[in-house]
């Protein structure tokens, strides 16, 4: 069976194609219109297709859209309830409705061939459930949260022999996603996007709010909550993008924060019992990019194993809305599935932007070499990461020693330095210096940092004395693993930082052409391009 999968409705637009079993590519619109998120998450930008996304999908897997067996959508317009029944007050929403009815025409235009009649809705909510629960092997409850979907914001149900069966939704206008997407806003931020932002400014501060916010959003004991109205105003001042961050903006981030924990701390022991006591629980959502709670409900929930889809948030119902099409388990391997290049094609790439190069005996170990000196490495490896973490393929990198790195990687992209920084570990040195989820291949929960290590890596120690880790696999990932470990011969250090490779307010590097302009743009000392090493000093003659 050929399914393509489709997510265009509310933002990161993207496309995943499943062929006979296997996921063959997936990947975000953004790393081709290089617009970060896609679009602007509004009803007026609902038609926006990933068109150049669905169109490389299709290339990898070598099929032309008369070729599919369906196209899955994810959202069904058929469940949307009339605004006002709704509560979400939106004078425009009704067009994200009338286009996405529309979709099978807008689908048929963007990709000649294709037959309209093949385009299947499939709802939000069961996309997002079936890109976590059908990306595991045998059964798994199941929790979905964002900030919405046709008219719920939740989904609580388990999946068995590739069915779903949903236990509980919560009605909008109820709504954690949106709750946090409100504070981001209310915190000067962009809402749908900087997120995680309010997240990492909880850590400086203290829930002193939380005895209101416990009033104002529970849950109600039957698989669902309430979130009433928050005067935010009277909490802490809005505060503007440029605006001064106040004490008590990081005490109302904290307070959210928390409550939002504890909430979901509700809804997961509820979805056990619902469930029958399945030992595994998977999540998805834009919520579940929360990498706090997610380690909270792994350590204080009924659960022995917390999973979460690394492309959680919408990009990952294209993905999802082709398995529920499918019905299929297919085991989640990578997210290595994005656009790659060969060899000779980044050499080609390198010769006519006339930098000079080389091309060492071991790319790792020239990139431990730099970053023991200190260097900034831009780690452009393989197939690019589907979701929005960077994983080791396209990667800035750094020294975790050195207590200025954290200022040092904040400005070389452009970002706030309350921003933490993240570890990558190779597998069998994790429980050497942290503590927490194991394995933890996709960055998605935080872990404690074991006292006697805090002082050793200060630059990827948050305030709050965690690191959102990356446990590295010598048998998926070789080539970061093996450079792990060269880094750790010169240092002693098993951890080396890791984030995106990016600037802020840009989508992660996706073409070797980008990454030769981030390279030539940002002060970083060596371009680790597939098997090729370009070094600053011999582009530009001149050391950091």
């Amino acid at each position: 069976m050929r399914v393509l999968g489709i997510n265009a409705i509310f933002h990161d637009p993207s496309a995943a194609v499943i062929v006979d079993g296997r996921v063959i590519a997936a990947a975000e619109e953004e790393r081709f219109s290089r617009r970060k998120h896609g679009k602007r998450p509004v009803p007026f930008s609902a038609w926006e297709l990933p068109e150049l996304s669905a169109a490389w999908c299709l290339a990898e897997a070598g099929l032309r859209p008369g070729d599919l067996d369906a196209v899955a959508y994810s959202f069904d317009p058929d469940l949307c309830r009339d605004p006002a029944e709704s509560g979400i007050h939106d004078p425009w929403d009704h067009l994200r409705v009338d286009y996405a009815r529309r979709a099978p025409q807008f689908l048929a235009t963007a990709l000649p061939g294709l037959d309209p009649e093949q385009v299947r809705f499939v709802p939000h909510h069961v996309a997002h459930a079936a890109s976590a629960g059908l990306s595991v092997d045998g059964p798994s409850a199941v929790l979905v949260l964002d900030g919405r979907g046709e008219s719920a914001s939740h989904l609580a149900g388990a999946y068995r022999d590739g069915r779903l069966e949903t236990f509980r939704s919560q009605e909008l206008p109820h709504s954690l996603g949106l709750l946090y997407e409100d504070l981001t806003r209310h915190l000067g931020f962009m809402h749908s996007s900087d997120e995680y932002k309010v997240m990492a400014l909880a850590s400086y501060g203290k829930p002193k709010f939380i005895g209101l916010l416990r009033e104002l959003v529970r849950a109600t004991g039957d698989g669902g909550f309430v979130v009433e109205r928050i005067d935010w105003d009277a909490l802490a001042k809005a505060r503007t993008a440029d605006g001064e961050m106040t004490e008590a903006h990081a005490d109302l981030a904290s307070s959210v924060q928390i409550r939002l924990e504890e909430v979901l701390l509700d809804l997961a022991r509820w979805t056990y019992e619902a469930s029958g006591g399945l030992k595994t629980l998977t999540m998805a959502g834009g919520t579940a990019l929360n990498c706090v709670a997610n380690a909270r409900i792994a350590a204080e929930g009924p659960f022995e194993r917390v999973w979460v889809q690394p492309a959680a948030g919408d990009a990952g119902t294209a993905l999802g809305a082709a398995l529920a099409v499918t019905q299929q388990h297919i085991p989640f391997g990578t997210a290595a599935l994005g656009r790659g290049w060969s060899d000779d094609e980044l050499e080609a790439e390198l010769k006519r932007a006339a930098v000079p190069y080389e091309r060492p005996g071991s790319i790792a170990a020239a990139a431990a070499e730099v970053l023991a000196g200190n260097g900034i490495v831009a780690w452009y490896q393989g197939r690019s990461e589907y979701g929005p973490r960077a994983l080791g393929h396209r990667s800035l990198l750094a020294h975790p020693g050195d207590q200025h790195t954290q200022t040092r990687m904040n400005d070389v992209k452009g970002r706030e330095q309350f921003r933490p920084i993240a570890p990558m570990v190779r597998a069998e040195r994790f429980g050497d210096i942290f503590e927490g989820v194991y394995p933890s291949p996709y960055m998605l929960f935080v872990h404690k940092v074991k006292p006697e290590w805090r002082d050793r890596i200060p630059a990827v120690t948050h305030v709050d004395g965690t690191a959102r880790v990356q446990t590295v696999h010598t048998d998926t990932e070789p080539l970061v693993a093996e450079m792990l470990a060269e880094f750790e011969r010169r240092t002693g250090l098993p951890v080396v930082v890791n984030t995106s490779l990016n600037t802020a307010g840009r989508p992660m590097v996706d073409t070797p052409r980008e990454a030769l302009e981030l390279f030539g743009s940002a002060p970083v000392d060596l371009l680790a391009i597939g098997p090729f090493a370009v070094h600053r000093k011999q582009v530009f003659g001149e050391a950091r």
